[in-house]
């Protein structure tokens, strides 16, 4: 509100209000979900933002089939297993104040894209989380600049910690898994939740070294310099360490 006002005041014109968009990133496992459901509850009980929004990028993965078509299924969670173009799109009709805009939906237990949408109705904070949302836009091949997803936050906070304990969270949670999510008779995973302790640990710690830490690498940990706000975790996941970019 403060922001609109003051916009408003230096062009002498009035300007609507638009929605405050969050964006929340880190690495697998590193609890940035978390993060972002307790920012949203919290931010729930300010009187001026009753309406916030939350939406993961999961939901904006390419189709398993389409994964298959390209050849890039063992890479679902690397940026190219996204759809840039229909998040972005996403991001800013919410963010030019459209009055609903639909924001497709990703099943955890098939591991894969649902059918059916979900509807966004103008809120007032939109907070969007994945592990690509920093990602800068990538060149076109005339050399023309892109927009990126980032360009419409206006603010974002990347989940930090020691990769070590990235990694026993992970393989942590895969084995939590095996008697929870993985014991769905419908789960993508349902194979994994007879595997002794032993096999579980061994393949959570193959997934982690050939798919997540790779990614992390790669492409999450550079982004981490382009966010607001970084949140730096100790092993018991507590906030150790809180970095905030001047602006």
């Amino acid at each position: 509100t403060a922001l609109n006002d003051a916009t408003t005041m230096f062009l002498g014109k009035l300007t609507e209000r638009t929605p405050f968009v969050l964006g929340i990133t880190g690495s697998v496992a590193v609890g940035k979900t978390t993060t972002a459901r307790l920012l949203r509850e919290l931010m729930v009980r300010w009187p001026e933002t009753p309406r916030v929004e939350l939406v993961t990028t999961d939901g904006f993965l390419y189709p398993n089939e389409e994964l298959e078509r390209r050849g890039i299924m063992h890479r679902k969670g690397f940026p190219e297993s996204y759809n840039w173009p229909a998040l972005l799109s996403f991001v800013k009709q919410v963010k030019s104040g459209a009055e609903e805009v639909q924001v497709p939906l990703y099943d955890h237990v098939t591991y894969d894209i649902l059918p059916e949408t979900r509807t966004i109705k103008r809120p007032d904070m939109l907070i969007v989380e994945g592990v690509n949302v920093l990602q800068p836009a990538e060149l076109s091949p005339d050399g023309d600049g892109a927009l990126a997803v980032s360009d419409f936050f206006d603010f974002s906070i990347y989940v930090d910690a020691d990769v070590n304990d990235v990694r026993r969270w992970y393989i942590e949670r895969f084995q939590q898994f095996r008697a929870t999510a993985f014991a769905d008779p419908r789960s993508f995973f349902q194979q994994y939740a007879a595997l002794s302790d032993e096999e579980a640990v061994e393949l959570a710690t193959q997934v982690w070294e050939n798919i997540n830490l790779p990614n992390l690498v790669d492409y999450i940990q550079p982004t981490r310099g382009r966010a607001t706000l970084v949140l730096r975790k100790g092993p018991d996941h507590l906030i150790e360490r809180i970095r905030l970019r001047k602006i």
